[in-house]
């Protein structure tokens, strides 16, 4: 069987800040070996349950450079750089049979919740056929695309209620209770390992009683933008629309694939500043 494993960065034990999640911050190098570390649990926990599994890692944080290759279990193909096709799920097709989310976040707006953003911290909502979603719930329902199940998702208990919502027959592990933006009660890095790996095998040996998170086109959908100058950008892509004020845009999308390459893109449209 052929698994992937997207993994964020945020939603990783006791990553409670931005110093431990910015390449240009101090405390980055930590965060990375914290990252490689649950994700190794995770893969073992997979091989626990199908020695013969194919297991595919996207590194979905940031610059999706974040995994120390070195360190990674050499049993898995590691994805990495950008831009790659599906993003935080390159490396999904369709002979994908299921995917995990290790150290996820919940979308922009909840809370308490650590870290919590859809993106980036240039987007402050998507809404798909009048739902919020965020990066859990536009990445589940692009695997539901391609009929498969996300399986697993690891994360604060805000995260894992999120996910819950959308997949209630999955997996959840919530390795950190959120006190806010950037505090949490986290467990020690190496029970939440321990607590992963057995949850992977308890995902995979479940995968067939999870449905996939489907989400029929057509579809109209709806970006809030930080601000004004990034709706000006977007607007540039045809099919997109101002609409209600300065920072809202809107797009018709033929199905659930082209919601996520759109979105996608306005996310890179909004990272670009005034010159």
């Amino acid at each position: 069987m052929n698994v992937l494993i997207s993994v964020d960065m945020e939603g990783i034990s006791g990553i409670v800040h931005p110093t431990e999640t910015n390449p240009e911050r101090y405390d980055y190098e930590r965060g990375r070996a914290l990252m490689t570390a649950e994700v190794n649990a995770v893969i073992a926990g997979v091989f626990d349950a199908e020695p013969d599994a194919v297991v595919w890692v996207a590194d979905a944080h940031g610059p999706f450079r974040n995994l120390l290759p070195e360190d990674l279990d050499r049993r898995a193909h590691l994805v990495r750089g950008e831009p790659c096709p599906l993003g935080m799920l390159a490396g999904l097709d369709e002979h994908t049979d299921a995917v995990m989310f290790v150290g996820y976040h919940a979308r922009a707006g909840a809370g308490p919740a650590v870290l919590a953003h859809t993106m980036s911290g240039d987007i402050l909502d998507v809404r798909v056929a009048g739902r919020s979603l965020g990066e859990i719930g536009l990445n589940a329902a692009m695997a539901g695309h391609l009929d498969t199940p996300v399986v697993l998702l690891s994360g604060d208990d805000t995260a894992c209620a999120e996910f819950s919502e959308l997949m209630p027959s999955a997996v959840t592990v919530a390795i950190k209770q959120a006190l806010g933006q950037a505090a949490a009660v986290a467990l020690h890095p190496q029970e939440a390992r321990e607590r992963l790996r057995r949850a992977a095998t308890e995902a995979i040996a479940r995968r067939e009683s999870i449905p996939p998170s489907k989400i029929a086109g057509p579809l109209d959908v709806e970006v809030d933008l930080y601000g004004p100058y990034m709706v000006d950008l977007a607007v540039l892509v045809p099919g997109v629309t101002r609409v209600g004020g300065g920072r809202t845009v809107a797009f018709h999308a033929a199905d659930f694939a082209e919601v996520y390459r759109l979105v996608q893109l306005l996310a890179q449209l909004a990272s670009i500043k005034p010159g």
